[in-house]
C-alpha cells in the first residue's frame, strides 16, 4: 500500500527540506515544510532579516491572445484593464452566488499575455472555472507543474538579491515585477510581492534551475543569516497582517464584500454575479470580517465561535494565533455587522468559557 507521503505531490526542493531537517507535512496535496528550526524564531527572521519560502505548491496559469483580458475581466472582480506590462493584481473570483472561488495574482506579462498565480488546493477548481468561461479561444497554459516559486522576504531581501541581477530591485514599486537574468538563469520573474508583510520579492523560475537559484540566494544571504522558513510561520506573519486565507477567512460562501475585499470589486465592468454584489454594496452585507485582539489569556482557533456577552452567538473565528511580533493572541472571524466597529467588545468560547476580546483595526502589526 502507498503511504500518504506517496500519494502527495513533491516540489523539486523537497529532498533540500527533508536535509535540512525540516518537519514535513500534506498541505493543499503536497508534501511541505511546515517549520525548520521552530515557527517563532522563522517568524521573527521574516520580520528582521531575511527567510525563503519555497511555495512551489502554487498554480500558474497562462492566458495568451487578444481575448485573454475580456476573459479576466469576465471572471475576476478587480478591473485588470488598469494593469500595464510589469504589473501585479490583487483580485478574486467570484461563483455565481457570489461567494470566491479562489483570491489570486493577475501578472500582465505582455500585451496580449497573463500570467494568473492562484492557490495549490483550488488549482483543478479554477482551471476548469476558467475553462467553462473561455467563450473567445484564448489560449490557457497550465504551467504550474513546471515551475518554481521561491518567496524571499523581510527586510534584507534586496541587499542579498541584488547581487545576483543586472534588474534594478531598489527601484521596484510594491506590486510590479521584471523578467530577465537571475543566478546565470534566464526568463526569470522578479515580483515586488509577498504573503508577509515585510517586504521582500517572490521569484519565478522553470523548475530544472531550481537547486541552482535556491543554492546562489543561500549563498548570497550568508552574511545576512538567510534561513528556510515553513509554512507555520507564513501563516503567523500573514495573519498579523490581516491577509485572507483562502479555505479559513473567504471560500465558496463568503462574498467580498462580507471579507472586507470591497477594494478589489470593481462595478465599473460585468463579471459573474456582479448584480448580488451590487446590492450587498447598497444594502449593506449582514456579517463582515474583523480582527480582533484577546483581552483574556487563550488562543482563538478557527471555527470558535464569537459571542455578545450574554453568549448568544454571533459570529465565527476563521484564523488565530498567538503573534509572535506583538506577544498577544490575535484573530479574524465574521460578525454580525453591527458587532464589527473598533473597539467593541467581543467573546470567544474557548472549552465553554466566554473570553473577552476586542474588535481593532487591521493590520494587527504595524511596523
Amino acid at each position: 500500500m502507498e503511504t500518504i507521503e506517496e500519494t502527495l505531490k513533491q516540489t523539486a526542493l523537497t529532498e533540500v527540506h527533508t536535509r535540512l531537517g525540516a518537519k514535513m507535512v500534506p498541505f493543499a496535496g503536497y508534501l511541505m515544510p511546515v517549520q525548520y528550526e521552530g515557527i517563532t524564531a522563522e517568524h521573527q527572521t521574516v520580520r528582521n532579516g531575511i527567510g525563503v519560502f519555497d511555495v512551489s505548491h502554487m498554480g500558474e496559469f497562462i492566458f495568451k491572445g487578444p481575448n485573454a483580458l475580456d476573459l479576466i475581466q469576465r471572471t475576476t472582480s478587480n478591473d485588470a484593464s488598469r494593469l500595464f506590462v510589469g504589473k501585479v493584481q490583487y483580485s478574486c473570483i467570484p461563483n455565481e452566488q457570489g461567494g470566491i472561488v479562489d483570491d489570486l495574482l493577475v501578472y500582465r506579462v505582455e500585451e496580449n499575455v497573463y500570467m494568473l498565480v492562484v492557490n495549490a488546493s483550488n488549482m483543478e477548481k479554477d482551471w476548469n472555472w476558467f475553462m467553462k468561461n473561455n467563450t473567445k479561444g484564448v489560449e490557457m497554459h497550465n504551467i504550474s507543474d513546471k515551475t518554481t516559486l521561491l518567496a524571499v522576504q523581510g527586510p534584507k531581501a534586496v541587499d542579498v538579491l541584488q547581487p545576483l541581477t543586472d534588474m534594478d530591485l531598489k527601484s521596484m514599486e510594491y506590486y510590479t515585477f521584471q523578467k530577465g537574468k537571475f543566478a546565470g538563469v534566464d526568463n526569470v520573474l522578479v515580483s515586488a510581492t509577498g504573503y508577509t508583510g515585510a517586504g521582500g520579492f517572490e521569484i519565478y523560475f522553470e523548475t530544472v534551475s531550481s537547486q541552482k537559484i535556491w543554492d546562489a540566494v543561500f549563498e548570497s544571504g550568508k552574511p545576512f543569516r538567510i534561513k528556510p522558513v515553513g509554512l507555520g510561520a507564513r501563516d503567523t506573519l500573514r495573519l498579523e497582517m490581516g491577509f485572507c486565507l483562502y479555505g479559513n477567512d473567504i471560500d465558496d460562501t463568503t462574498s467580498p464584500l462580507e471579507a472586507g475585499l470591497g477594494w478589489i470589486t470593481k462595478f465599473t465592468k460585468d463579471f459573474t454575479a456582479k448584480n448580488i454584489l451590487l446590492q450587498q454594496k447598497e444594502k449593506g452585507v449582514s456579517r463582515k470580517l474583523v480582527g480582533f485582539e484577546m483581552i483574556d489569556r487563550g488562543i482563538p482557533r478557527q471555527h470558535y465561535e464569537i459571542t455578545d456577552k450574554e453568549g448568544n452567538i454571533i459570529g465565527e473565528v476563521t484564523s488565530g494565533t498567538q503573534s509572535p511580533s506583538l506577544q498577544k493572541a490575535i484573530g479574524m472571524g465574521y460578525v454580525k455587522t453591527e458587532y464589527s466597529k473598533e473597539n467593541t467588545e467581543i467573546f470567544i468560547r474557548v472549552r465553554n468559557n466566554l473570553l473577552k476580546a476586542v474588535v481593532v483595526k487591521i493590520p494587527f502589526y504595524r511596523k
